[in-house]
């Protein structure tokens, strides 16, 4: 693996060791917070702090966007942004339900470069490197090779802050259940992309994400032969607080079910849908009318 990776992997396994400890006692952990059903605990930030200080200690140039200390950490002019989620599914965490995850990116001019996802329950351990492929616990990852949405597993996220917008995610819920053979929602996104770097699901969708949400998990994604894009399917998801992804026929069709309701049109709910650029509608076209690619013979999904 790259020496970036290498770094990253051992700070996702040092905050998993945390996460995992405090698994064991959660009537004792103490959690406060951030807003109404958006939780915090004194894990998420001890798991931060466990993985800044591995980060800095190895690349003492670099900058930091957290979920929990923001961009407090590291150099913010650097052209190395690490992006961290220290747990990503605290609610899930502090209800026993073991779905969760750390994720931890490296961005390099706005553009992520390495990407790794810890699931400390099962010690499942996700990694890519842009160019070098995404992998499971060291085996090679594909995409799933379905072709039809109506055979497809779709993962998504239903929308809990106050001021979400629930009645039109439930209209893109509809649309998307009455194509897809079925939807799942566990309830941390960085587990969402990653499951579908490894073929688990077919396509991913939700609204209101954070670049900590899906910096890694998207990388995953790409590397393993997968698209990710914005609900218009152009490639400015990571700030834009939207995401559709898939295997490429699979979010060709999610795209073209979701673009009504990219984010210009959700403030919008009169406007025309938005059209597709140029760039988008060859990609989607070129998904849905050739012949999917072979998967690896290493991939084990």
């Amino acid at each position: 693996m790259h020496p970036m990776i290498n770094v990253a992997v051992r700070a996702a396994r040092d905050a998993g060791k945390i996460i995992n400890r405090a698994s064991l006692d959660l009537d004792l952990l103490r959690v406060t917070q951030k807003s109404a059903r958006d939780f915090v605990t004194e894990v998420d930030r001890a798991s931060e702090q466990a993985i800044i200080d591995i980060l800095l200690k190895a690349f003492p140039q670099h900058g930091i966007l957290g979920e929990e200390t923001g961009s407090t950490h590291g150099r913010a002019d650097s052209d190395y942004q690490w992006i961290i989620d220290p747990l990503d599914g605290t609610t899930n965490f502090i209800h026993g339900m073991p779905v969760y995850a750390v994720s931890i990116a490296l961005a390099h001019l706005g553009v992520v470069q390495h990407g790794v996802v810890y699931d400390p329950s099962r010690d499942e351990l996700f990694t890519a490197s842009r160019g070098g492929g995404a992998f499971l616990n060291n085996r090679r990852l594909r995409v799933s090779k379905r072709t039809r949405l109506e055979e497809a597993l779709i993962g998504t996220g239903f929308p809990f802050r106050k001021g979400d917008d629930l009645d039109t995610y439930l209209e893109m819920f509809k649309k998307v259940a009455e194509r897809c053979v079925g939807l799942r929602r566990p309830g941390a996104a960085a587990i969402d992309l990653a499951y579908v770097a490894a073929g688990r699901y077919d396509g991913f969708f939700e609204i209101g994400l954070k670049p900590w949400d899906v910096a890694a998990g998207s990388l995953l994604v790409t590397e393993a032969g997968g698209l990710v894009g914005n609900f218009t399917g152009e490639s400015d998801f990571l700030h834009r607080e939207e995401l559709v992804t898939g295997s490429p026929r699979i979010y060709a069709q999610l795209v073209t079910l979701l673009k009504p309701y990219a984010q210009a049109d959700r403030s919008a709910p009169e406007a025309a849908p938005k059209r597709m650029s140029a760039t988008a509608v060859q990609t989607a076209t070129a998904a849905i009318t050739q012949p999917a690619e072979a998967a690896d013979d290493s991939a084990p999904f």
